[in-house]
């Protein structure tokens, strides 16, 4: 009763010092690491640690379900070999060929981080700093940018992983069958992701609607443009009201721009009240009880549904006839003619059979058909994604 009733307590009292511990160490001990150029060294001693542990059973990672950003629990780790994945480090920033290396665990803040002071930044930035690389990766991520660079995994040039049989080769088919693979492959060690040069600000343009109609209209407008803005975006606030924002980098505020929040940079404020935000999203749901995490079930929606834009007004109405949950956040993104799979379901009704007629599974198999050891070592996706797999 007391951590339902009085959460507000617990965060403010408790988690968000330790979330404020928490961001400090990690961000000393990752400028010492990336400083000191060791994280390379020990990237190739941990994956060969990796290959004399438990291989008897199929193998997952073992990063528990409260360090990931989704609400559901991955009960299939308590059957399969739990591998300890310690790749969080940074790994290389190449300024010429605008890349930066990675290991998987990574997070999106992490990388801002490191290449805010070089004046870059991701081609995608998934909007939460506690979201990973592989995450992005073996599931997916978009952003606003999306409608020029695509999904994430459309930014990504290399992956790392080793294998079932413990190799690293270099496999074409693979690049492409990696993405939504859910670590049905093999583990992913780093990653090679494409950087852009970054500015000091974003103006961002506000267009308010209230019409579903003209939204939709200037949302693909606004999407499809030939030189379209760096940054376009919308939320519904309802059926029929939502504002489209189109966002670029400039290098200077302008004479227009103002602070939302005048009190936001005040000292008394931000020394009382701003060093202790935002709380680590880990740390709430690890100390979320039962009762919060159904009440999160019962009012809210979290799934990315990936719609066709010609569709996006019957897409809206038949979320409000099912759901009508809101704000509904828009986001548009570019597909490209590459083979793989653009989109599984992490829904669970289908049967194993319905679900390989639904999603293209062609170069999936053909992948896990060349590679040694693959089917005994890893699971398929659909073992991970359906309904007795998670809860």
């Amino acid at each position: 009763y007391i951590l339902v009733e009085y959460r507000w307590v617990v965060v403010v009292v408790f988690l968000l010092p330790l979330s404020l511990l928490w961001k400090v160490y990690s961000t000393a001990r990752n400028y010492v690491v990336f400083k000191l150029n060791s994280a390379p060294k020990m990237h190739d001693k941990k994956i060969k640690d990796w290959l004399s542990g438990d291989r008897s059973t199929k193998l997952c990672t073992a990063r528990p379900t409260w360090q990931t950003m989704s609400f559901r629990q991955g009960v299939y780790k308590s059957s399969f070999t739990n591998i300890r994945v310690d790749l969080v480090d940074v790994l290389e920033v190449d300024t010429t060929n605008m890349t930066v290396r990675c290991e998987p665990l990574v997070t999106m803040g992490q990388l801002s981080r490191t290449l805010a002071p070089l004046g870059l930044a991701l081609a995608v930035v998934p909007e939460l700093d506690q979201l990973t690389v592989g995450g992005l990766v073996m599931g997916t991520g978009v952003e606003t940018s999306s409608h020029e660079h695509g999904l994430f995994q459309h930014i990504c040039q290399q992956y790392e992983l080793v294998l079932a049989d413990g190799s690293v080769d270099e496999i074409p088919d693979l690049y492409y069958a990696v993405p939504w693979s859910y670590g049905t492959l093999g583990f992913l060690t780093s990653v090679v992701i494409k950087v852009v040069p970054a500015k000091k600000y974003v103006r961002v343009q506000y267009h308010p609607y209230n019409s579903l109609d003209e939204l939709v209209k200037r949302f693909s407008e606004e999407a499809l443009k030939k030189n379209p803005h760096q940054f376009v975006e919308a939320l519904l606030y309802t059926q029929e009201t939502g504002v489209v924002m189109t966002a670029d980098m400039v290098d200077e505020v302008g004479r227009d721009g103002k602070d939302i929040i005048r009190f936001g940079n005040n000292p008394i404020f931000r020394i009382l009240l701003g060093w202790l935000m935002p709380p680590e999203v880990s740390l709430l749901k690890l100390t979320q009880p039962a009762a919060v995490a159904k009440l999160y079930e019962k009012a809210h929606v979290i799934q990315d549904m990936l719609v066709p834009v010609q569709h996006l007004k019957e897409a809206v109405e038949l979320f409000h006839h099912e759901f009508e949950v809101y704000p509904v956040w828009l986001c548009p993104f570019k597909v490209f003619d590459n083979p793989g799979q653009l989109k599984t379901s992490s829904g669970d009704a289908e049967i194993r059979e319905e679900f390989r007629e639904m999603f293209d599974h062609t170069l999936y198999d053909r992948v896990r058909d060349s590679l040694p050891y693959c089917k005994q070592a890893f699971p398929e996706i659909y073992g991970k994604v359906n309904k007795s797999a998670r809860k």
